[in-house]
């Protein structure tokens, strides 16, 4: 039983923030390797501050999702946060 609540998928919205514009590449080439978590995204560059924002629509399994958010933190300049469905 645990093991199929672990394996659910889930929907969730992934908002990052890019602090500096030099961590974009980096950002991009995860975005890229989890891809097939991808249902939609929206990024906007706001020149102004020098910081670029996205938005990600994902759906898979948690520790995908966890993954993913997980080696976008860890990149220098980039704050990431996760709101999933519960079920």
């Amino acid at each position: 039983m645990l093991l199929e609540v672990m394996m659910q998928k889930r929907l969730g919205v992934v908002g990052i923030v890019v602090e500096d514009l030099a961590a974009a590449e980096e950002v991009n080439a995860v975005l890229h390797e989890y891809a097939r978590l991808v249902i939609g995204r929206m990024g906007i560059p706001y020149r102004e501050r020098s910081v670029s924002v996205i938005s990600l629509i994902v759906d898979g399994e948690t520790d995908e999702i966890s993954a993913l958010t997980g080696r976008l933190g860890r990149i220098r300049h980039v704050a990431v946060k996760t709101a999933l469905t519960k079920e």
